[in-house]
């Protein structure tokens, strides 16, 4: 016979605690979200690098770089008076030359495409931007290295810093606001800045590349430069490997006079951006490199990512790492609204 015995009733179950502190109450939003946001990437931490190359009579689009351009001239100026006007604070040039040699002595030529371009971003947009140059002999060299070579082949440090000092004043007589020396050469900093100041340009302003590392990711870039080099550059570069390497690096730049000092690559490097932004007390930029911008654009062509997404998601991460300056291909998309 079945047993009819009603079932006894069950203590209901505890529930539990309803929180009451709920983070997701700020993110509900887009102007919340907006309105708590511990990172801002302003226009004008921004730097837009440009390139623009001699002997040509319409800019050349870099295959491997979608959207940026070897310019001309003309359209140098253009472009800059357009990088201003969406709020950009800065551009930094590079040169390619129509001729190279052993010493790179077009870096130095008053008349040399770099100088010349220097003399018309300045008196383009001198006044409402930062006018900045590159500093190092790769696009000037027929070796492409990034200085003079000894008799045996490799990179003779103490020659090339006598050429750094020369370009260093050209780019100075030419109008440039801030040099940007590249060539991770020992003692680079020390000597343009006292070649800087023998000429009497004691304003003009040194961004140290301090930390540049011998990466994978500037391999666009060497399209953008028409890069002569064989070979690879990790006898002056710095390892991947290395952290505290970096720190020594960067404390020795800012004890020679380097007024900012910057980490490069950006993406890759993020701990070596945190560790030098807590070193020192000048602003520290990173250079997000083309290999950075090339695999996002890419990436985007096919679909695969969302590319503003994307690209405000990096910018926003080298920000937050302590990066005061980034010098971005995406400059002047993020100037104007992308994030």
């Amino acid at each position: 016979m079945p047993d009819t015995t009603p079932p006894r009733p069950q203590p209901p179950r505890p529930q539990p605690p309803r929180p009451v502190v709920r983070p997701r109450r700020l993110r509900r939003t887009p102007s919340l979200r907006r309105m708590v946001a511990e990172t801002r990437v302003p226009p004008a931490s921004l730097v837009l690098p440009m390139f623009v190359k001699e002997g040509i009579t319409e800019p050349v689009p870099v295959p491997s770089m979608p959207g940026v351009l070897q310019h001309t001239r003309d359209s140098l100026r253009k472009a800059a008076r357009e990088a201003v006007e969406a709020g950009v604070g800065g551009l930094m040039l590079f040169a390619v030359p129509e001729r190279k040699d052993p010493l790179g002595l077009a870096a130095t030529d008053p008349e040399g495409i770099l100088n010349v371009a220097v003399a018309d971003l300045a008196a383009e947009v001198g006044d409402a931007t930062t006018v900045m140059a590159d500093l190092c002999l790769d696009e000037f060299t027929d070796h492409g290295h990034c200085g003079v070579l000894a008799a045996d082949g490799t990179v003779d440090n103490d020659a090339t810093l006598d050429r750094y000092g020369r370009m260093a004043v050209a780019l100075a007589d030419a109008g440039t606001d801030v040099v940007g020396p590249s060539g991770m050469m020992d003692g680079q900093v020390a000597a343009i800045r006292g070649a800087l100041d023998a000429a009497g340009h004691t304003g003009v302003a040194v961004l140290a590349y301090a930390a540049k590392y011998a990466s994978a990711f500037y391999g666009p870039f060497r399209d953008a430069v028409d890069s002569s080099l064989t070979g690879d550059r990790r006898t002056y570069q710095m390892d991947p490997a290395n952290g505290g390497e970096a720190m020594r690096e960067v404390r020795l730049d800012v004890a020679e006079g380097a007024d900012i000092v910057m980490v490069k690559p950006a993406m890759s490097y993020l701990d070596i951006v945190r560790r030098t932004a807590e070193a020192v007390d000048v602003p520290v930029a990173a250079y997000q490199v083309s290999g950075e911008y090339s695999m996002v654009e890419a990436a985007a062509a096919r679909g695969w990512i969302e590319r503003d997404r994307a690209v405000a998601e990096t910018l926003t991460s080298i920000r937050r790492a302590g990066a005061s300056i980034i010098l971005t291909y995406w400059a002047v998309d993020a100037a104007r609204g992308l994030l």
